[in-house]
């Protein structure tokens, strides 16, 4: 994304294709201002190489996105028939899992707690182990020494065949792919399993995500953590983080190098903390008619 510095003009601004670019800076200015601000005579490091500061740059780009930047991406795919969709390319870790009805509305996709797809090496009438090649396409693995896999486990194939079907009962739905229809076993259920959403299992050796049956043809949007590094577009910082970028750095590089002053090197550990958490309170976005609104919404009351 463009920075825009104070210079540019409105009709610059408003007549390009990218728009809010001046919330952030891009990794490459706060490497360049940290050799301004740290490096040199009489400063905290007298001498770096930008490769070195790039470098602590990244990493400490990697570690803000991930609980202090909350760089949560979203993508929207059908659900083939297959019933599987590949990760996207910059995946970390999912936050949510959503399938969107024909109103735009999302409802939560749940994980299924009670299935996976463990890797099913291929075996003979005797139980003894089949070492030809890999069907899975695994070249690591493969060689007259290894073992081969099939595709997909016994457990998983007997989940996802599983056809899935609605049970009614005073309005309420329910998948049966997880619990019997008998009169009276709802008593007690997990509430997480108490909704016909669906459910999902992430197999990450393959980087697939497995679908219960009922979610063929459905749009699913997978909302994702990646860590920033994806493009060269994406290495940017918030403007609300950039002194936790530069702490960061700074401890990083000091902590690294020999002969540095413990004195200087826990200074820096409590200068990185303290930014990082002033970051995470101004990125947190808290507006005070939000919360107003949520505690006027604990007051009212349920009707039975």
């Amino acid at each position: 994304m463009a920075e825009y510095p104070i210079t540019t003009t409105e009709s610059a601004y408003y007549g390009g294709s990218s728009f809010g670019g001046y919330q952030f800076t891009s990794l490459d200015d706060i490497i360049s201002q940290f050799i301004i601000a740290y490096v040199g005579e009489d400063k905290i490091i007298s001498k770096i190489k930008r490769m070195d500061v790039s470098f602590h740059a990244m990493r400490g780009l990697q570690e803000l996105s991930f609980d202090t930047f909350k760089s949560v991406k979203a993508i929207e795919l059908k659900c083939p028939a297959t019933l599987q969709i590949t990760l996207p390319q910059d995946y970390v870790n999912y936050v949510k899992l959503t399938w969107s009805d024909g109103n735009g509305i999302e409802h939560i996709i749940y994980p299924a707690s009670k299935t996976s797809n463990p890797r099913n090496p291929k075996q003979n009438a005797d139980g003894s182990f089949d070492f030809d090649h890999n069907d899975d396409g695994d070249t690591e693995d493969a060689g007259e020494d290894a073992l081969a896999y099939e595709t997909e486990s016994d457990t998983w194939d007997a989940y996802n065949s599983s056809a899935a079907s609605e049970i009614t009962q005073q309005d309420f739905d329910y998948d049966d792919d997880v619990y019997d229809d008998d009169f009276g076993q709802r008593y007690g259920i997990d509430p997480q399993y108490a909704q016909v959403n669906g459910s999902f299992y992430i197999d990450e050796h393959v980087g697939k995500i497995h679908f219960s049956s009922n979610m063929s043809g459905k749009t699913v949007i997978l909302k994702y953590i990646s860590d920033s590094l994806g493009s060269t577009s994406e290495m940017k910082v918030h403007k609300f983080a950039e002194e936790a970028m530069y702490k960061y750095i700074a401890h990083a590089i000091l902590a690294t190098r020999a002969n540095t002053p413990e004195y200087l090197v826990g200074r820096f550990k409590k200068e990185a903390w303290a930014a990082k958490r002033v970051a995470k309170l101004r990125l947190s976005n808290i507006k005070l008619e939000e919360i107003t609104q949520i505690l006027r919404g604990k007051s009212k009351h349920i009707k039975h």
